[in-house]
């Protein structure tokens, strides 16, 4: 397994069915005012999931830095 299998999404066929069946219950929306509160919605949610990637980033490269600080000593 690779480094980065772990960002591989995996989903189930239930899964992959009902996201599309979301998709085209948006796709087929008239309701102006209703697309436009989904797409307010969906813009702050993708920003603050955004920030949450970036500051794991950050968390990430810190805990990096704490084990390689560790991996120098000398045990015991």
């Amino acid at each position: 397994m690779g480094w980065a299998d772990w960002m591989v999404v995996k989903q189930s066929l239930e899964e992959e069915l009902e996201l599309e069946r979301q998709v085209r219950d948006i796709e087929s929306c008239r309701d102006l005012s209703a697309l436009q509160s989904l797409c307010g919605a969906l813009t702050r949610q993708r920003w603050h999931q955004q920030q949450l990637l970036k500051q794991a980033v950050g968390r990430i490269a810190e805990l990096d830095a704490t084990v390689a600080c560790f991996d120098g000593q000398p045990s015991g």
